[in-house]
């Protein structure tokens, strides 16, 4: 969700937010529909559009209109990110995904729609290269640095810019960002402004390099100190008064006494004079070691364990999943993560296999050979193991390649294609609650369940439903078998993680609950086949092993009076209207929540959040993460729009307040709200709130809850791609390219451009490229020759081929998954999969291109004001 205008230099900065089992940026609430997205960022829109003659037809530029200033360069990683056609083209050749349109546009860029309320005219256009962009070139150059987090409501750099963060008593806007640094002091003057007051946290995010990780603050049997009142923990926004004996609370104005053990005098100006040497009185993050009290049954943790939990059903067997998978689960344990400091990890694995039966393995290190033991009746599930299921892997190095290789042998000849998916579950869940620990299952399940057990599924695929009223009968679970699943996880402290290599139907609205509601994920591979995905497979499980990763966790949101965090988004489970509760996150995740005016607020007091997580370290130590915010509050329109950043009828409403003088034939957008109208835009095309039946309801589904879960910077490369030329690149450069705009206006028949998304990665080739580049990346001499269906670069010794690979796997490190290279030349078929990520221009099925909405956008606004 980001934040504004810049705290460099006045310039402004933004970044979206997920908001809800949605997309966020707008008022977000949120009944299941998507708002507007990532942000808005810099730059005022000031010299607007002229007016529009009457006839609604396209406004004329006049001078320097909405581009005149600085907007963001699309810039550094964003590490997630998610398919918009996960069955488009299995096997690169573009079969699965049919465009509801009449083909691709006739001429390069975008076309006028067929849309209602869009009307078609020949006359004056707007040049797109003077309306706001994601892609102009100087953000980065002006808001590039360090950010210093010494103010409150200081609105940090756009996530695409690469800055460092100087922790000076607020949080870092990677751990926390809100989508205002201005609070209204009202709730009438929020109503009337529109702007939602959201904030999205991803508590674990990965520091930038230079930056450094929270402390780990050592309280001893004391524990951190506390309000008495509303509970909130010791941070830089406490006050000390009576010579450090009590302390002042911003949260709820209590007055505490300052325990004994915690006392310290006061200097001259009420400081405590060791806030220098205590990170909680100083930083916006940190972490305390939890007591006891913090603990399950008052008893401190065991470290936790990752389950193994595969079906060896036909499908998976004849992928060579199964294969591919127990060749590398050497390598992949060795990368289970540890505490800082740690010389090894002290996490456990453990195997299970399963078809329409569950098989546990007994891996104690002692033993010659693993042991199988077979649980026939899944109508029950229990533990048949109590000994030597959860196992250290160096320990038991040699029976678990032992298991490794015997696992493939034992099934190869398998012809059972009924597959369990619910018990197979259960039965990880027991095994770790039978240990006694906290941990996370990685499911590798390939088909719809259907054979006799508990969470037996029927087939409802009819996505003709998609796009109709009728679409979330078969986009909600069909039975409650997985949600109840995932809330006995939760209150395990267990994740889930499914990767699914389905060839058909999977009900992901139904199975994906146990994921949600545990803080996991889905991984889909529709049509898998080891010898073309197995890389990007095994790169997505390493990835998921090794992460930064909280187990059994809690947090709560506490927020200064006057304001109150009243809904919640993202992957967790809550019993109570406070505590979101997690079998697992990690620093791929955020949360978003939305909070909402109780009383009116003073200029002089601010607001201030505090979000406390509780959760069990990879090592076994429990540990509360406290993350700090403070905002100012404003009684002036134009300050809040000044500093906040998102969506949609607020437009009007700053029009109307805060830009009266201005000609009604101009539009005229907040500072750092200007590229507002591209990204509602991107995320009315895409396909979370608009697929269609041009594509799967797993894969509608996936993309519905894939941006829940979504970081900010994830998001905003994930609603508008990057679009890099490599055909002049610098191949003594190590830099990532400067991105283009992502519209086909852009790209030439004699050049070469690389997309991602965060997801998906293609190559797209013009038909007169030059020979010799051809020749040295391809080693083909024309486009027409190159080999489409490759997934990798051929490996040529010469700077630029070296240049191009380095670049590709640059890109892929900085996301969450390992993207695929996905070739497309020019008019072949594939590039209309390729074109639907080029989201400035009209779509294939209709949608409208940033020009046409821009204009439609205008006419709404004056007709609301008229």
């Amino acid at each position: 969700m980001h934040g504004g205008p810049p705290s460099m230099g006045g310039q402004v900065q933004g970044g979206p937010p997920p908001m809800g089992g949605q997309i966020q940026g707008g008022p977000p609430p949120m009944g299941g529909q998507m708002h507007g997205g990532p942000p808005p960022m810099g730059g005022q829109m000031g010299s607007g559009l002229p007016p529009m003659g009457g006839h609604g037809g396209p406004p004329q530029m006049s001078g320097p209109m909405l581009g005149s200033s600085p907007g963001y360069q699309q810039g550094p990683p964003s590490n997630n990110g998610y398919p918009q056609h996960p069955d488009a083209y299995p096997n690169n050749t573009g079969m699965g995904y049919q465009p509801a349109g009449q083909g691709y546009p006739p001429g390069p860029g975008p076309q006028q729609p067929i849309h209602p309320g869009l009307q078609s005219q020949p006359a004056r256009r707007l040049d797109p290269d003077e309306m706001p962009s994601p892609v102009m070139k100087d953000d980065q150059r002006n808001r590039s640095g360090v950010f210093v987090t010494n103010q409150k409501g200081l609105v940090p750099p756009l996530v695409t810019t690469n800055f460092i963060t100087q922790d000076q008593g607020n949080a870092s806007p990677r751990f926390i960002r809100s989508t205002m640094y201005n609070v209204p002091a009202t709730i009438d003057m929020m109503k009337q402004t529109a702007v939602p007051f959201g904030l999205v946290v991803s508590p674990l995010a990965r520091p930038a390099e230079k930056e450094f990780p929270p402390p780990i603050v050592q309280m001893g049997d004391l524990g951190p100190v506390r309000c008495n009142r509303c509970k909130a923990y010791m941070c830089p926004f406490m006050q000390f008064m009576d010579g450090g004996r009590r302390f002042h609370c911003l949260f709820c104005k209590a007055a505490t006494e300052v325990p004994a053990e915690y006392f310290q005098h006061l200097d001259h100006t009420g400081q405590r004079v060791d806030r220098y040497e205590r990170p909680e009185l100083v930083l916006g993050t940190y972490e305390f070691i939890a007591t006891k009290d913090y603990c399950r049954n008052n008893t401190f943790p065991q470290p936790p364990a990752v389950v193994f939990l595969l079906d060896v059903s036909y499908n998976n067997v004849k992928s060579g999943m199964v294969h591919l998978l127990c060749s590398h689960i050497k390598d992949i344990i060795k990368l289970l993560p540890r505490d800082e400091g740690a010389d090894k990890s002290t996490m456990k694995v453990g195997f299970i296999t399963y078809n329409n039966t569950v098989h546990f393995y007994n891996i104690k290190g002692v033993l010659a050979q693993p042991q199988m033991m077979v649980v026939g009746d899944v109508q029950d599930m229990f533990m048949p193991l109590l000994e030597g299921f959860l196992c250290d892997p160096v320990e038991s190095e040699a029976v678990i390649d032992s298991l490794m290789e015997q696992i493939p042998a034992m099934f190869a000849d398998t012809r059972e294609t009924e597959t369990i998916l619910a018990p197979a579950i259960q039965a990880g869940l027991e095994a770790l609650k039978a240990s006694n620990c906290a941990g996370k299952l990685l499911v590798f399940h390939s088909s719809l369940p259907i054979a006799e057990a508990p969470g037996k599924l029927k087939n409802r695929d009819d996505r003709k439903l998609l796009g109709t009223e009728k679409e979330k009968t078969v986009l909600v679970p069909q039975v409650n078998t997985y949600n109840n699943l995932g809330q006995e996880c939760v209150g395990a402290g267990v994740g889930v993680d499914l990767f699914m290599f389905n060839n058909s139907y999977i009900d992901l609205a139904t199975i994906g609950q146990v994921a949600r509601l545990t803080g996991g994920e889905v991984y889909k591979y529709t049509y898998f086949q080891a010898d073309l995905d197995g890389d990007r497979l095994i790169s997505d499980i390493k990835r998921n092993v090794s992460r930064p990763i909280a187990f059994d966790a809690i947090m709560r949101v506490r927020t200064s009076t006057g304001v109150r965090a009243t809904d919640f988004y993202g992957h967790f489970f809550m019993s109570n209207t406070t505590d979101m509760e997690l079998g697992t996150i990690d620093c791929d995740k955020g949360v978003a929540l939305e909070i909402k005016h109780d009383d009116k607020l003073t200029e002089e007091d601010g607001v201030y959040v505090q979000v406390a997580l509780l959760y069990t370290s990879c090592g076994g130590q429990r540990r509360l993460r406290v993350i700090n915010l403070g905002l100012k509050t404003c009684s002036q329109m134009a300050d809040l729009y000044r500093s906040c950043d998102l969506d949609t009828v607020m437009l009007a409403c700053y029009r109307k307040n805060c830009a009266s003088p201005s000609s009604a034939g101009q539009l005229i957008l907040p500072e750092c709200m200007k590229l507002l109208p591209l990204y509602i835009n991107c995320v009315l095309k895409s396909d979370a709130v608009s697929g269609g039946s041009d594509m799967t309801i797993d894969d509608r589904w996936f993309a519905m809850q894939a941006i829940t879960i979504m970081d900010v910077p994830s998001s905003v490369v994930y609603f508008y791609p990057r679009l890099m030329p490599l055909h002049d690149i610098d191949v003594d450069s190590n830099e990532i390219p400067s991105p283009i705009r992502c519209s086909s206006e852009k790209l030439r028949d004699d050049g070469v451009y690389l997309l991602e998304n965060g997801i998906y990665l293609f190559l797209w080739i013009g038909l007169n490229v030059g020979m010799e580049w051809v020749q040295n990346v391809f080693g083909v001499h024309s486009a027409a020759q190159i080999d489409i269906d490759r997934t990798e670069l051929l490996e040529i010794e010469n700077p630029l081929s070296m240049r191009i690979r380095d670049l590709i796997e640059d890109i892929r490190i900085q996301r969450h998954r390992s993207m695929r290279l996905t070739l497309v030349r020019q008019r072949d078929k594939l590039e209309l999969v390729f074109k639907h990520f080029l989201v400035e221009d009209r779509g294939l099925d209709g949608s409208v291109s940033y020009v046409d909405f821009l204009c439609h956008m205008h006419k709404e606004i004056r007709s609301l004001l008229s």
